[in-house]
């Protein structure tokens, strides 16, 4: 066998991770912080791009281009407040449906879109878009939601009506999100295809409704007993023989906040660096190339940058830094 053949061999034996994909790449900043409950996360688009995000990736070999941050218009008037409480619907519906047009045509021009956050309420709208593109093209969308947090709370079940406790529920069409989007058609996914990775902290009505709607909950204890590439091998399977779309949602606090302190809602007992890193490395090699959002990251609560300079690096290994 020829050199080139045996080298071929061996990276078709190894899932093709010593082939480099290159990608075209959109980053489009999303600094909202009013589904928040702790002010700082609008810094968080800046304090990425300082960290060296867009650098990164075209050093990776990707096209990368950078929209700039985003800036929705008034309050969407005709989002009335629902049953319950939702602080700020009206703010957050004007990015959601803003972001879910852009990811959308980003989508739609055959690139994949980086959302940087901001709070995790802007995943009603960065899915959102997701969720159309798929429906367009007629495939289905899996979500990979890491995050100590279900975020599957209602206006109505919500002890604080901070939204951005609420994006897997509105995305799932659970009531109360109705008059988001006005009159537009809203794009649903199905909650029997989101995996919540890493959990440990879910309340008592979330628990309920995840349950009875099926949603895939990965949480610490579970991960501590099967380990995390199991577990993730087993999201990456179920995606590929579904020939699905991935959209990736990563919040800050999925890290243990030893390691990544830049988070308002830090939980103790997440993912360590190279559990983290771990995830990345094989959702690349997966050859997936998921749709991502780095979400939380507050840099008023933050050491010296150590948060955001982690989200860049496992941003990279999501888009094929190896080691070796």
């Amino acid at each position: 066998m020829a050199m080139t053949e045996a080298n071929e061999a061996a990276d078709a034996a190894a899932g093709g991770a010593r082939r480099p994909r290159r990608h075209a790449i959109t980053l489009l900043g999303a600094p909202i912080e009013a589904g928040a409950g702790v002010a700082g996360c609008a810094m968080g688009p800046a304090m990425l791009r300082t960290a060296g995000i867009v650098r990164t990736l075209k050093d990776l070999g990707h096209d990368v281009v950078d929209l700039g941050d985003l800036a929705p218009g008034q309050p969407f008037a005709h989002a009335r407040a629902p049953e319950g409480e939702a602080r700020d619907f009206a703010e957050i519906a004007a990015w959601a449906r803003d972001l879910a047009r852009e990811t959308h045509a980003i989508l739609r021009e055959g690139r994949l879109p980086l959302v940087l956050g901001g709070d995790h309420s802007l995943a009603m709208g960065s899915i959102g878009g997701v969720a159309a593109h798929a429906a367009e093209i007629g495939r289905k969308l899996f979500v990979l939601w890491l995050d100590a947090h279900s975020d599957y709370n209602t206006p109505r079940t919500s002890p604080s009506g901070n939204m951005h406790g609420m994006p897997v529920a509105m995305l799932s069409g659970e009531p109360g999100f109705e008059t988001m989007f006005g009159d537009e058609p809203r794009a649903l996914i199905d909650p029997a295809h989101v995996h919540l990775f890493g959990i440990r902290s879910i309340d008592a009505d979330e628990r309920r409704l995840l349950k009875a709607r099926g949603v895939d909950v990965v949480d610490m204890r579970r991960l501590d007993e099967d380990g995390f590439a199991v577990s993730i091998r087993r999201i990456i399977d179920r995606v590929r023989a579904a020939d699905g779309l991935l959209h990736v949602s990563l919040d800050v606090d999925f890290l243990d906040p030893t390691i990544a302190p830049g988070v308002g809602t830090a939980v103790p007992g997440g993912a360590s660096y190279r559990e983290a890193h771990l995830v990345m490395e094989l959702l690349y090699e997966s050859g997936l190339a998921p749709s991502l959002d780095l979400v939380e990251l507050n840099p008023f609560l933050d050491e010296r940058g150590k948060s955001a300079l982690l989200l860049v690096d496992l941003a990279a290994s999501l888009f094929g830094r190896q080691v070796y």
